[in-house]
């Protein structure tokens, strides 16, 4: 069977009665293995499909496919049942952060506000065991910022001899595992180097929130709530730089629609309760998103700072023409008819396959493209809005798009928790601490792959 997503000559992906067989791993909790149910057992038997991921088999290996698997409820109830049974001293501090494109499906699925929706979760995760839920936000601020001031960078470099442009975004796993493990050079040095919210997120709990709590951090147990099922393969490759050697920033990723059908198989009495912050604060803060019609908005962000920075030119509401298709939009910034600046969203694998040609054959217009793997963005992920038969709900996604687009948006620069972390976690907005901790590097496949060998 072939499949837009597919990255190599035939596609191996498999049916979802394939992967029921195949790539579900049942891990026992200790208390099944002593002949009796766990407290949480029924919850725990929801299974993850490969066949839902975009990064299909061939940049899976085998390995990967077997942590990718046990990332699933059961892995999460193992340590709630642990926490309840062990010696205290081996116990867990579970915290779990959401990321903002989760909220409106839950939102739109229990027809709730966002505010009410998250609330109702993080009431929910908190009945089960879970000591703090946390906004991935803040990790996405960290982000944005980093790309925009590589973005001038970049540009102000960029010369015929050794191109620094474009830049493609780096925020989105699928894109960047079909980056690294099949295109290579030339494609992988013009990755922006800036790592993920998810990753970013992971050092801020398992570095920053861990020293504040006096915690090693593996005594935290961190789990990401995500549209997205690439975001369980991002997860195996966190290693937190400034925390113990070989700690994962998120030892367990769980989709929106993985942590819903827990909630309605449940009979735990849920009491709703606010989102923790990083910083203890008792106020319970108002939930906020960045400028993206379904994603976290690096174009939008980036597009403006750049136009301030270099051109002195301030923007406000930012136009996109949508060209080949609705998920293929360009944003251009000119001035006496001169093009100073052409930006570009490209979603979907499709659109992505039309960048990589182009790329390839050195007929690029563009100084920057935000690349996401879903269509329609992030809000569509794949672990969120789906029929029974593996296709988009489309009216519960409307939905999702109507409430995401009501959330409040704030500037990466106008939050002062952002800054105050650049000083007090990282030394300064200029330090080696910031590149350690905010940025990446990229390995290819070693040889790069012809663009015929691929099929979509």
């Amino acid at each position: 069977m072939k499949c837009e997503h597919c990255t190599r000559k035939e596609c191996s992906k498999k049916t979802k009665t394939d992967d029921q067989e195949n790539a579900s791993v049942d891990v026992p909790s200790p208390a099944q293995e002593n002949g009796e149910k766990g407290e949480f057992h029924k919850l725990a038997d929801a299974k993850i499909f490969l066949s839902d991921c975009l990064a299909c088999d061939s940049c899976v290996s085998a390995e990967e496919r077997i942590q990718v698997s046990q990332q699933n409820a059961k892995d999460f109830f193992q340590v709630l049942n642990l926490n309840k049974k062990c010696d205290t001293s081996k116990h867990k501090v579970l915290a779990v952060s959401v990321c903002p494109q989760s909220l409106p499906y839950f939102a739109a699925k229990f027809s709730l506000s966002v505010t009410d929706a998250s609330r109702r979760l993080c009431g929910f995760l908190k009945s089960l065991g879970v000591h703090y839920v946390f906004d991935t936000t803040i990790a996405a601020d960290f982000s944005i910022l980093e790309s925009q001031k590589e973005f001038v960078r970049r540009f102000r470099q960029h010369n015929e001899e050794e191109p620094a442009l474009p830049m493609l975004t780096s925020a989105c796993p699928g894109w960047v595992r079909y980056a690294e493990r099949v295109l290579g050079h030339p494609v992988t040095p013009h990755l922006c180097t800036a790592k993920s919210p998810q990753q970013i997120m992971g050092s801020l709990v398992k570095d920053y929130f861990a020293r504040r709590q006096n915690l090693s951090p593996d005594k935290i147990f961190h789990v990401i709530v995500a549209p997205c099922y690439d975001k369980k393969l991002e997860a195996l490759q966190e290693d937190v730089p400034m925390a113990s050697r070989g700690s994962r920033g998120t030892d367990c990723v769980l989709t929106s629609g993985e942590i819903a059908q827990m909630m309605e198989q449940s009979d735990v009495s849920v009491r709703d309760a606010a989102l923790d912050t990083l910083f203890g604060d008792v106020k319970e803060e108002e939930l906020r998103r960045h400028d993206g019609a379904g994603s976290d908005g690096y174009l939008a962000h980036i597009f403006r700072h750049a136009a301030k920075e270099l051109f002195n030119e301030d923007v406000g509401e930012v136009t996109y023409r949508a060209l080949r298709n609705k998920d293929f939009q360009e944003v251009t910034l000119e001035k006496s008819g001169e093009v100073l600046l052409r930006f570009a969203a490209a979603y979907g694998f499709r659109n992505i396959q039309n960048v990589v040609l182009k790329l390839k054959k050195g007929k690029f217009p563009y100084h920057f493209v935000e690349v996401l793997a879903c269509a329609g963005g992030c809000l569509n992920g794949r672990g969120q809005a789906q029929t029974a038969d593996g296709r988009t709900d489309k009216a519960l996604l409307q939905k999702m798009k109507g409430i995401y687009a009501d959330i409040p948006v704030q500037l990466p620069e106008a939050s002062t928790h952002v800054q105050e972390l650049y000083q007090e976690w990282l030394d300064g907005t200029d330090s080696p601490r910031v590149q350690e901790a905010l940025h990446t590097a990229y390995q290819g496949p070693g040889q790069p792959t012809d663009s015929r060998d691929i099929k979509w």
